[in-house]
């Protein structure tokens, strides 16, 4: 399941970032989206927009397919 999948409101626990992007996934470890981590939706854009999600009690905005590659159980 990906970070996508979740409805708004639901945490899951991050088991891994599959981004193929060293740059990118640089900067979600940096924002503390990492293995083991507890994540929230928070809201999700219509129209294949950007989500919104928490980590650690920080909101953090992202692309619809940077959060498609954040897998989470």
């Amino acid at each position: 399941m990906v970070l996508t999948d979740l409805h708004k409101g639901e945490a899951a626990v991050v088991v891994r970032l599959a981004v193929e992007q060293e740059a990118l996934k640089q900067r979600l470890l940096h924002l503390g989206v990492k293995e083991g981590k507890m994540v929230r939706l928070k809201a999700a854009m219509p129209f294949g927009g950007p989500v919104m999600i928490e980590v650690d009690g920080q909101a953090i905005g992202l692309r619809r397919k940077e959060a498609s590659a954040i897998e989470v159980k």
